[in-house]
């Protein structure tokens, strides 16, 4: 017996729909893992040392060298990065030492009692908060700890 061209038709358009489907599903779980899975990685925290308690002066950011190895699969890069570690009272406060406005190096100017940037004229207070200059942005702040005496920044 033959079929009817209606049934062939419903059937093929059942089959490509299905076929659709399938193809859709797949580009979903694998474009949606792409996008979401990086959500669900454990971050990996690493703590460097930046140096002690002792060698801070009260609320006047002091400049230390930071030393950060990275891997890249068979090169190992080491990166230094300067921060101003600010302790006050018992708490230690770690500042980017990269302007906000073009990411020139900042220092402190101990006699005026401010983060100077040498490029453009960007004046921070001793907080990383912007006074003048045309920095867009204070200071980043960085997480620290402090565990005896020694103080340790989060990278």
């Amino acid at each position: 017996m033959m079929r009817k061209p209606t049934e062939r038709r419903r059937f093929l358009a059942a089959a490509v729909n299905s076929i659709h489907g399938v193809i859709g599903g797949t580009l979903g779980v694998l474009l949606g893992g792409a996008v979401i899975g990086p959500s669900f990685l454990r971050r990996r925290e690493t703590w460097l040392k930046a140096g002690s308690l002792d060698a801070l002066t009260e609320d006047e950011p002091t400049p230390v060298t930071v030393r950060v190895s990275k891997q890249d699969g068979f090169t190992q890069s080491v990166e230094r990065y300067v921060v101003f570690l600010v302790k006050s009272g018992e708490r230690v406060t770690a500042l980017s030492s990269t302007c906000t406005h073009l990411g020139c190096r900042v220092s402190w100017d101990s006699e005026a009692k401010q983060l100077k940037c040498p490029c453009h004229g960007g004046v921070y207070d001793r907080t990383g908060a912007v006074i003048a200059g045309p920095p867009p942005a204070p200071l980043a702040m960085i997480t620290t700890r402090v565990d005896g005496d020694q103080v340790f920044i989060q990278a």
